[in-house]
């Protein structure tokens, strides 16, 4: 169970590799995580993440190479996680891959991939794990989103799509689950600076991944459904969202 704190003990986390997801569990770490296991398409990176965590003196560190996109196996992960840990209080949803394709380099192929690992994927997992959780009558689903999804922008229209139907599959899952002594956080940053943004030019506003991670440490800690990072994002694009389509297709990406 988690503490007093409502920090977790145990975790699971798809898309471990990532920038932002290693930032979390390093800060997690801290706040009395003894048992993690670690999802992600790549096994150096997740080499690297169980190093760190080991350094942090987490007592239980076990990896599963697995790409959220395999849909199929989400289900019989979502059971072997509870089966190796226990009892798991938090399941992070880490996974993701930003593009910023021209319309005329795209193809059908190229969209469906993007849609599946920035929201089927991901939509699949948590739905694996939500029923996981039911069943042991509590824990807490934390899904990075991103501003991206709150209002789609031409430069970046099929990752801000998919983050779009991420972000409110996740808010209608929580309400789903209300009641059931689960519950869902979504996390939506700004631009963040990652490995995944290597070479674009920061945004205003912009972040690292340690701003992400103390954001969602005080989610978890306050109860929040919905965090933005930062912060100011929540009224900067509560202001977007009222701009008239052709003011808003000359915002730039």
């Amino acid at each position: 169970m988690n503490d007093v704190t409502a920090m977790p003990k145990t975790a699971v986390v798809l898309g471990a590799g990532s920038d932002l997801s290693r930032a979390i569990l390093r800060a997690l770490a801290g706040r009395r995580l003894v048992s993690v296991l670690l999802a992600g398409r790549s096994a150096r990176t997740l080499e690297g993440a169980v190093a760190e965590l080991r350094d942090l003196s987490v007592p239980k560190v076990e990896v599963e190479q697995l790409d959220v996109t395999e849909i199929a196996a989400l289900e019989s992960f979502a059971d072997s996680a509870a089966r190796r840990i226990g009892d798991i209080d938090l399941v992070l949803i880490a996974a993701g891959e930003l593009d910023m394709a021209d319309l005329t380099t795209l193809d059908a192929p190229r969209v469906a991939s993007l849609a599946t690992t920035n929201f089927t994927g991901p939509a699949a997992a948590m739905t694996a794990f939500a029923r996981v959780l039911r069943v042991q009558g509590h824990g807490r689903l934390v899904v990075l989103s991103s501003v991206a999804g709150y209002r789609v922008r031409a430069a970046n229209f099929v990752y801000g799509a998919a983050k779009a139907g991420l972000d409110g599959f996740a808010l209608g899952l929580g309400d789903a689950l209300a009641g059931s002594g689960v519950t869902v956080m979504v996390v939506r940053p700004g631009f963040v600076r990652t490995k995944m943004t290597a070479g674009r030019k920061p945004t205003p506003l912009a972040v690292d991944a340690t701003d992400v991670a103390d954001a969602v440490v005080r989610g978890l800690e306050t109860g929040a459904e919905v965090v933005w990072v930062p912060s100011v994002l929540r009224y900067v694009f509560g202001i977007f969202r009222l701009l008239p389509r052709p003011l808003w297709r000359r915002v730039p990406g």
